[in-house]
């Protein structure tokens, strides 16, 4: 593929991604109608349509989509052979796009990207987080952060850290309402749960093995981090991962329970890069400095 190629390909995907001339061209240094001369150029040597312009906005058409998926595909497979070849000698620059979750953004990565940033001055990150998975391809992410078990996946996986789980409560709700020395004491007690059977069902080591007990509350998010904030303000008792607690349990604010009885059910976190890209300088760097911050939680 020549680099003419590959530039009208990138031009496309930016115009299918913006939903407009004007916003791509702006993005891409263009005028909007030579981006328009650019995109029929290609229709006309594909011989087919690949959007539907209207007066309000564009619309991939069936052969649209999947230009644009293989477009993606090829752009990328370009840039990870670049980096392969560059990783020697390049120093850590460029754009890096980031996906990661909730909890891990505001424990960890929020408080640490001004430190990162500090010290590759190259390089400009763009922060998503969400929860949901993503294609890191279609949607062009350098690097996902995600906690749990993988799936198959054709993505290359660094695991970067292990989390447990921990119950804890703040000082204020115990001293108001006790403090449960047994698991079944629990039942007695507020808990604050994610939503879902999964999440209310708190394992504990037995005689006879591992037991769940169905606890309940006042209280359920699909937040953790809302969870989090509910019991350092004293409303009940959470379980949650290590890294978000601890913070608050070294300053005091969370008071870790019954950890001679529970099962700390341990979990992987991962850095998952599209193949080749793991080996791109800004890539490698930030994944690096990633290994270095799940040891600082203090």
């Amino acid at each position: 593929m020549n680099g003419a190629a590959s530039a009208e390909m990138n031009a496309f995907v930016r115009v299918a991604e913006r939903g407009s001339f004007a916003a791509a061209a702006t993005d891409l240094g263009l005028t909007p109608s030579a981006l328009s001369k650019l995109v029929t150029r290609i229709e006309d040597r594909l011989g087919v349509r690949l959007l539907t312009r209207t007066t309000r906005k564009l619309a991939l058409t069936a052969e649209g989509e999947l230009f644009v998926t293989r477009s993606r595909e090829i752009l990328a497979s370009i840039e990870a052979a670049e980096a392969e070849v560059t990783a020697a000698s390049e120093r850590p620059r460029g754009h890096l796009r980031i996906s990661v979750g909730t909890a891990i953004a505001k424990q960890i990565l929020g408080p640490a990207l001004p430190a990162f940033l500090d010290r590759y001055p190259d390089i400009t990150a763009e922060l998503h987080v969400s929860d949901r998975q993503i294609d890191l391809v279609a949607e062009q992410v350098d690097v996902a952060i995600r906690s749990g078990a993988l799936g198959d996946s054709t993505l290359v996986a660094r695991k970067i850290a292990e989390a447990t789980r921990v119950i804890c409560a703040s000082p204020t709700y115990l001293e108001k309402r006790g403090t449960p020395r047994l698991p079944a004491d629990l039942l007695q007690h507020n808990c604050l749960t994610l939503p879902g059977p999964a999440w209310s069902r708190w394992p504990f080591h037995t005689h006879e093995g591992i037991n769940r007990l169905a606890i309940s509350g006042s209280f359920t998010s699909d937040n953790a981090d809302l969870l989090l904030d509910m019991a350092v303000a004293g409303l009940g008792i959470a379980r949650l991962a290590d890294f978000m607690v601890a913070r608050a349990v070294q300053h005091g604010a969370l008071v870790p329970l019954l950890m001679d009885n529970h099962v700390p059910e341990a979990f992987p976190i991962h850095a998952l890069t599209v193949p080749g890209r793991h080996r791109a300088p800004r890539v490698r760097a930030f994944i690096d400095f990633l290994a270095e911050q799940f040891g600082r939680t203090d």
